[in-house]
């Protein structure tokens, strides 16, 4: 009997050890962000008449999806638009879907380039600070088993986000940030936005590929809310969610 249990320990050791082994945590690589936003849900939230609702519905697809590649490599990320997508409808420009954003993790310091209708705006900033609530749920993304956290930011949007210690980058789209691994999956629920890996690719990314954007009005986080409040306060709720979705 003790020799049985004493070669079921072994095994046991072997095995661990051996997974061990093959378990791969990178810290450099890109990642394809899928991100999705249901026009139709923000239609239906607007102040318009439903008959305009429908006339609105008629003339987009329910969803609009564009994609942003995430190159990372330690303690730095960039966020930027990745490859086009010619099922989108132009015509129907959404905010952020050409945001870049340049992260230094290590010193808690962003510069994000965001277009505003006509003009170019250069953030400089500090990283979002976001208090994280982590639960016991799990879900695979992109191959990588990834934990579900939430949160909120800017006082009251609600965010879930999934993250994998596989990827030891502590990064994420957008100004996302602050969990132990790289954010995989993202949901904005209420503001009808999502952000989802759709593969990840264990390239070498090097000091050459992860610039900050330098073009662009230079301002603080603060300031461009100020100017959009400023610019947007007779827009009722639709102002208010283009705001939000600026910011974020």
């Amino acid at each position: 009997m003790k020799r049985s249990i004493n070669i079921t320990l072994c095994c046991f050791i072997l095995i661990t050890t051996v997974q061990s082994q093959n378990a791969v945590f990178l810290s450099q690589g890109r990642i394809e962000f899928e991100c999705k936003v249901n026009l139709w849900a923000q239609i239906d939230e607007s102040p318009e008449d439903e008959s305009f609702k429908d006339i609105d519905k008629k003339m987009v697809p329910q969803f609009k999806t564009s994609y942003f590649n995430l190159f990372f490599n330690n303690d730095k990320t960039l966020y930027k638009p990745g490859r086009e997508n010619t099922d989108n409808n132009r015509l129907w420009p959404e905010p952020a879907e050409d945001n870049t954003v340049f992260t230094n993790l290590m010193i808690s310091s962003s510069v994000s380039q965001k277009n505003v209708f006509e003009q170019t705006f250069l953030i400089n900033d500090s990283t979002r600070k976001i208090r994280w609530k982590i639960t016991d749920e799990t879900r695979n993304i992109a191959g990588f088993n990834c934990r579900r956290a939430n949160a909120l930011v800017m006082d009251s949007i609600y965010v879930v986000a999934y993250y994998t210690d596989e990827i030891i980058t502590t990064g994420g789209p957008e100004s996302f940030n602050g969990l132990p691994g790289m954010i995989l999956g993202l949901a904005l629920p209420h503001e009808h936005i999502t952000w989802f890996a759709t593969k990840v690719y264990t390239e070498n990314i090097g000091n050459a590929q992860l610039v900050p954007p330098a073009k662009g009005k230079k301002t603080t986080s603060k300031a461009l809310l100020a100017t959009l409040q400023d610019l947007m306060k007779d827009w009722g709720r639709w102002g208010r969610q283009y705001q939000r979705q600026i910011m974020i």
